[in-house]
Parts: C-alpha cells; structure tokens; sequence
C-alpha cells in the first residue's frame, strides 16, 4: 500500500513525538509499505520518512515548488513530485495513496485530515483513514468531535470513517484490512 501520512513540520515538538514517527516509519518500511508525505524535512513528516528510509522503503514527496528552500525538504525521497500550489499537493498526495494517516500536527494537518476526511463522507473515496494519537495529541479533537456529534451537527457514522490508535502496528493492521464500501449518497437527503 502506498499510506498517506499528515503531520507536523515543526522542529519545535518533542521527543517522544518524533520516536513515534519514526516508529510508524520504520514499521511501515518493514512492512513493505510506500509513504506518500508533504516532503518536509522537520516535525512528524520528517521523522517518519526517516523512519522510512532506515528501513529501506520507498518515499514520495510532494511539495509545491515555493518550498524549494535550503533544509525544508526532505532530501532522502526515492522519488519527488513538484506542484504549483497547495491544492494541487493535497490533490496529487490524495490520487497516489490507498490509505491516510493523521499524525500529530498543526492547522495544516487537521485541514488535510478533515478535507479526506470530509471526503469520504461524501462518498469521493473508500479509502481507509487512521489517527495516530500519540501521547493524547488528539484528545481535546476527539472531544471536539464527540461534542459535535452530541449537539447533532454531524452524524456518528461520520466518526465511524477513521480509526484512532496509539500505537503503529495495530494501525497498519487496520489500514491493510478495512475494507468498507464507500458510504452512500442517499443519506444526504435526510439533511
């Protein structure tokens, strides 16, 4: 499988976030899995190629080109995509992967996580979606998003399209066995 990860691209987060990383990285490599990632060079994305690379998998990157900029990119990728904009990043990391991974971040992290998310929702993809909460990152989110559900915003099949999980194995093993089918459109029509 070719796994999407999302994640942080700060060189400001500590330790224990980036042995995480770089556990799901390596984990991913022995088990013969391809990264598709933003390309960065720091944080979550960094640690998880590195990760990666240690175990010899293979790595995309995909970045637009503005981010040609000494230290910003991960240098180690077996192969590397340039776009012209943001979107068309998002679009490209989307149309090569077969799986998604949210892994600690910031705005841009959650905004790439709730746009795949989002999209399966609407039934744009059957592709399975994990959250990596290591350390509880994400508890306050998955409040968050409970608290929405409660209030009636969102429906709890809407929570059912991911997966939480704290630790890489049991995340890979769900991303390598769900198979659900694309949710349907005609529950739109109750909206």
């Amino acid at each position: 499988m070719e796994l999407c990860v999302y994640g942080a691209s700060s060189s400001a987060i500590g330790a224990a976030y980036l042995a995480a990383g770089e556990a799901l990285g390596r984990e991913m490599a022995r088990r013969g899995h391809g990264l598709v990632f933003g390309g960065g060079a720091q944080g979550m994305m960094g640690a998880v190629a590195r990760g990666m690379t240690a175990g010899g998998g293979r790595i995309l990157g995909v970045a637009p080109t503005f981010f040609q900029v000494d230290g910003v990119l991960y240098e180690h990728c077996t192969d590397f995509l340039y776009t012209e904009t943001m979107r068309q990043r998002k679009q490209a990391m989307e149309d090569r992967s077969d799986g998604f991974i949210m892994t600690p971040g910031g705005i841009g992290t959650y905004e790439e996580f709730f746009e795949i998310l989002t999209l399966k929702q609407l039934g744009r993809h059957a592709k399975p979606i994990a959250v990596f909460n290591v350390a509880g990152y994400f508890d306050d989110l998955l409040r968050m998003l409970e608290t929405t559900v409660r209030e009636g915003f969102m429906e709890r099949a809407c929570l059912d399209l991911c997966r939480v999980f704290t630790e890489p194995e049991p995340l890979l093993d769900y991303l390598e066995t769900d198979s659900r089918p694309v949710p349907s459109l005609d529950r739109l029509k109750r909206i």
